[in-house]
């Protein structure tokens, strides 16, 4: 089984550099899209063999996740039903008989960390909605995650310590995610690998020069971590800031 995880900063804008040519080449089982910056009859996709799940952020142009899916779920949700944190279109699950599927968004703290008391709230909520779902049947998460795990998770920690994606409380949040039950596929494959990322500003020749973070994911359940053989990056697909990520299970 193939899936893709994409934050791509606008549909509409990534389809007009080249979305389409890596989604068919990729021939993903699932498409998993972060940040789609769509309201509902914005776009219209023809994805032949594929089912579309939406969910849209009250506010226009913002957030967003879609699921593209070759296999048809037994339930769709949209959000963790939480009336404060459903308004942005950040989270969508899809159940199959062996697994779920979840896509997340997760806020950005923002500059100056505005937003962290909020980030905080969404990542408690987080936990408690994947322990759930965990309890069932296992789990696959994909998404920008919106943090760096550990210094070797970005090109430059000293100079980026405490800032947005990489404070004290977010990534300690994340180590509580791995420590309830949850594996980063990347890492689990991959735990010395340098220079690996998914994330670059458009700012000072960034992508350029790999000056980069890696803040989108692939987690599974611990039970099935060794049924991942392959989670790979892909670091040249351009069309985004961020770069599409994957994942291959025998599930």
């Amino acid at each position: 089984m193939r899936l893709i995880s994409w934050n791509v900063n606008g549909l509409r804008a990534c389809i007009q550099k080249g979305f389409l040519d890596f989604f068919n080449a990729a021939d993903a089982d699932f498409f998993c899209l972060q940040e789609t910056k769509l309201q509902h009859g914005q776009i219209d996709l023809e994805l032949p063999g594929y089912s579309q799940f939406w969910n849209y952020a009250q506010k226009k142009g913002y957030s967003g996740t879609a699921i593209f899916a070759r296999p048809e779920p037994i339930s769709v949700t949209c959000g963790m039903g939480i009336d404060e944190l459903d308004t942005e279109g950040r989270l969508i699950t899809l159940e199959y008989p062996d697994f779920y599927l979840v896509t997340c968004y997760t806020p950005n703290a923002q500059r100056e960390l505005a937003r962290i008391d909020h980030r905080m709230t969404w990542e408690d909520a987080f936990l408690a909605y994947l322990s759930g779902l965990d309890s069932v049947k296992p789990v696959i998460v994909c998404g920008d995650l919106n943090v760096a795990h550990t210094e070797i998770d970005l090109k430059n920690p000293s100079s980026n310590r405490g800032n947005a994606g990489f404070s004290d409380e977010e990534r300690a949040c994340f180590s509580r995610l791995l420590a309830n039950g949850f594996t980063d596929t990347f890492r689990y494959l991959n735990p010395d690998q340098t220079g690996a990322y998914t994330w670059w500003s458009y700012m000072f020749n960034a992508r350029k020069n790999n000056a980069g973070w890696r803040i989108d994911y692939f987690l599974v359940s611990d039970r099935i971590r060794d049924l991942v053989t392959a989670a790979p990056i892909y670091a040249d697909v351009l069309g985004s800031d961020h770069c599409p990520v994957g994942l291959q299970i025998d599930l």
